[in-house]
């Protein structure tokens, strides 16, 4: 009786405004940016994103739609700032071997006026030229499919860094490619619970991005749900150096999958099975001392239109700001997981397989207040 006295106290007590919920997030206008082509072999997303310092997006393609997988060769999009496509080139190597459909995250490189791209089945990172589609090998780790690589970021030298999903490192090579080293490995970045033990979704290392000081560098790490923060140093050269031992900055997020770092240093996180973009602030002041904090939350799934046409997020899975910094850009990927070779789907993957046209997503870059709730205490 005692307890049925307190719980009836208790909801009275917040429905009268003692106690107010927290505001609920405003999650901005998620526009339609582009639509993707067709290929050949049928309509495809993209998993990576990138854009160069003239507003161009680049996008390649995945190899796998709502009807299973799509035939090669993979393609490179260029969309001009409007939207409006620019390039559609097959992504071809002149030599041997030949790129795979499972393209992932890129990056342009300003010295060579072209876009450095991840191959996830051939461990190889391709140098490719958007307006011919000419690819050619940047960087190869030597590790075939045992080696996932997914995203990639510079430091103020120009070396490159690889994220490794499958292997769970960083990978390191200069600015003209070549053999790489290893730059961080950590049970951290790892898909593994245990040896042999491969969580789900199976990738570790995902995406890659320094602090704009240059003295952290923030690696995802979709398997764990979590944000992993390696300390670096910025040296005289303008290279990084390791300088302290990775840790967990935050966990929760659901499937963490690429980062964009904006010039307040907050990290804007694709969280691929939550289909919104989180915003969090990595040194945030609270009474247990600085912590990261989720700031804001943009864009939702809000449905497939009649024809087909992804509306909002679906599986987004690599954020980039526009030159100014006013939007954000995401593909979609809209993955169902069991064609990927995941047998459990999620819970969103069954929306995937009504999808006939694939998008990029666009979104203002705000961080706006939480919105009022006084409603709650009325």
């Amino acid at each position: 009786m005692k307890r049925a006295l307190f719980s009836t106290a208790l909801v009275v007590f917040l429905l009268s405004g003692g106690i107010m919920p927290a505001g609920a997030w405003d999650r901005g206008e998620t526009e339609i940016f582009a639509v993707l082509p067709d290929l050949p072999g049928g309509p495809v997303p993209s998993e990576g994103l990138t854009v160069g310092p003239d507003g161009t997006v680049y996008t390649p393609s995945w190899g796998i739609n709502a009807k299973g997988a799509v035939t090669g060769p993979p393609h490179l999009f260029s969309f001009k700032p409007n939207g409006q496509l620019l390039y559609n080139v097959a992504l071809v190597n002149p030599g041997s071997p030949q790129p795979s459909t499972f393209l992932l995250g890129l990056v342009f490189q300003k010295s060579s006026q072209t876009l450095l791209i991840c191959d996830l089945s051939n461990g190889i990172v391709w140098q490719a030229n958007p307006k011919t589609g000419k690819a050619t090998v940047f960087m190869n780790t030597g590790q075939g499919s045992n080696s996932g690589l997914n995203a990639l970021t510079f430091d103020k030298a120009g070396n490159v860094y690889v994220s490794d999903s499958f292997l769970g490192v960083i990978w390191k090579t200069g600015p003209n490619g070549g053999s790489p080293s290893i730059f961080v490995d950590s049970q951290k970045l790892s898909p593994q619970a245990a040896t042999g033990v491969i969580l789900v979704p199976p990738f570790g290392a995902n995406g890659v991005e320094f602090n704009n000081k240059y003295t952290e560098m923030y690696v995802a790490n979709t398997a764990y749900h979590s944000i992993v923060a390696v300390p670096v140093t910025l040296n005289s050269d303008r290279s990084v150096s390791v300088a302290g031992t990775a840790q967990v900055l935050t966990t929760g997020i659901n499937a963490p999958d690429g980062i964009a770092v904006d010039s307040h240093d907050n990290l804007w996180v694709d969280a691929n099975q939550q289909d919104e973009i989180d915003v969090i602030n990595p040194n945030a002041v609270t009474s247990q001392g600085k912590l990261a904090k989720v700031i804001a939350k943009r864009g939702d799934f809000q449905g497939i239109s009649e024809n087909g046409t992804v509306q909002g997020l679906l599986f987004p899975a690599s954020p980039a700001f526009s030159p100014d910094g006013k939007y954000i850009y995401t593909s979609n990927l809209a993955l169902f997981l069991p064609f990927a070779g995941v047998p459990e789907p999620a819970i969103d993957s069954p929306w995937t397989l009504n999808v006939k046209h694939y998008t990029i997503a666009k979104i203002r870059a705000d961080i706006p207040p939480l919105t009022d709730q006084e409603e709650w205490g009325d």
